[in-house]
C-alpha cells in the first residue's frame, strides 16, 4: 500500500452500497486500511434485498489500493458494535477514521407525507437506523480514534445545514434523521475538538448510488439515459466522489479547520482540487438553489 494515507486505519459503517462504498473505495485508494460494515453479505441480504455486499466493498478496497477488511455488521446491536471497535484495538491499535455512513431507510419513508399520516413503525425505524446507529458507533469507537491526536470522524447525511435549515427535506421522519446527523457533527465537533480530534457533517450531492440508478433503469456508463425523465439528475454525482472529499479531508494536516462544520462533496472539491471520475467537480447544492428550486430549466454549465 501507498498513498497519503499509509499507515492509517479507518473505520466506514455502513459501506455496502452508495456513498459509503464510495467512501471505503477512495480511502483504500489513498493508502488506508479499512474496516468496511453493513449487514448485507454474501451469507445474507438484509431487508433491502439488493446484491450489493460489504465483502464486495471490502474486495474493491484492496483493489483500489488499500487493504479491504468486511465485518458484517448491525449497528443497533451494541455487543456486535463493542466487538468490531475490540477487534480494530487489537489488530491495528489504533482508529484513524471513522465514517458514519449508516442509513437502511430507503424502504421506510414516505414523500410529501404528514407525520399523522405516515406509517409510524416506519418512521420511527428509519430514525433507529439512520440516527441510533450513529450514536451506537460513535460512543464505541469514538475512544479508540482519540489514542493518536489527528484523528476524523465524518457524519454522512443529506443535505448541507444552510440547504435543509431552509428546506422541507421529504417527509417528517426524514427531515428528521438528516438534521440530526448534521447536528451530530456539529455536537461531536464540539466534543472532538478540544482532544486533539475534528468532526464533520459531510454530503454528497445527487448521488447516482446503485438504488438511484435502478430507479431510473440505467446503469453507471450510460446514466445520461436518465435525463430525458429528470432533467436536472445532470447534476449528479458517483459515489466516488463524496469518497474523495473524506480522503481529501484525512490527508490534510490543516483538518481542525473544519472542525464541527457542514460540508459538501463539491463544495470541497473546490477547495482540495479533486474531482470525479469522469473530471467533472458538480456542485450539487447550489445548483439545486440556484437552478433547481429556482424553476430554472436544467443546464449545469458552471457547476460542474
Amino acid at each position: 500500500m501507498s498513498g497519503p494515507l499509509e499507515g492509517k486505519v479507518a473505520l466506514v459503517a455502513g459501506a455496502t452500497r452508495g456513498a459509503g462504498r464510495g467512501i471505503a473505495v477512495e480511502l483504500g485508494a489513498a493508502g488506508a486500511t479499512v474496516y468496511a460494515t453493513g449487514r448485507s453479505t454474501r451469507a445474507r441480504r438484509s431487508e433491502y434485498d439488493r446484491p450489493e455486499t460489504v465483502e464486495d466493498t471490502a474486495d474493491l478496497v484492496t483493489a483500489a489500493g488499500g487493504r479491504g477488511i468486511a465485518v458484517p455488521v448491525d449497528h443497533l446491536d451494541r455487543a456486535a458494535v463493542r466487538a468490531l471497535v475490540d477487534r480494530i484495538a487489537d489488530e491495528q491499535g489504533r482508529l484513524d477514521v471513522l465514517v458514519n455512513d449508516i442509513w437502511g431507510g430507503e424502504h421506510l419513508f414516505a414523500w410529501d407525507t404528514p407525520v399523522w399520516e405516515h406509517d409510524l413503525d416506519n418512521g420511527l425505524r428509519l430514525l433507529r437506523l439512520a440516527v441510533e446507529t450513529h450514536a451506537v458507533t460513535s460512543h464505541f469507537a469514538l475512544p479508540l480514534l482519540l489514542r493518536h491526536p489527528g484523528g476524523l470522524a465524518v457524519e454522512v447525511t443529506d443535505g448541507t445545514a444552510d440547504y435543509n435549515r431552509d428546506t422541507y427535506r421529504v417527509s417528517f421522519f426524514y427531515d428528521l434523521a438528516k438534521a440530526s446527523v448534521l447536528r451530530m457533527g456539529f455536537a461531536l465537533g464540539h466534543e472532538l475538538g478540544p482532544r486533539g480530534a475534528t468532526a464533520v457533517a459531510l454530503t454528497p450531492g445527487w448521488l447516482r448510488s446503485e438504488i438511484m440508478l435502478d430507479h431510473f433503469g440505467v446503469r453507471e456508463d450510460n446514466w445520461r439515459d436518465a435525463l430525458a425523465q429528470v432533467p436536472h439528475f445532470a447534476i449528479s454525482e458517483t459515489p466516488r466522489y463524496v469518497g474523495r472529499a473524506v480522503a481529501a479531508l484525512a490527508a490534510d494536516p490543516d483538518v481542525a479547520r473544519w472542525n464541527g462544520q457542514s460540508l459538501s462533496s463539491g463544495g470541497l472539491a473546490q477547495v482540495y482540487g479533486f474531482t470525479d471520475l469522469d473530471g467533472s467537480r458538480p456542485d450539487a447544492w447550489r445548483y439545486l438553489v440556484e437552478v433547481q428550486d429556482a424553476g430554472g430549466p436544467a443546464d449545469v454549465t458552471g457547476y460542474r
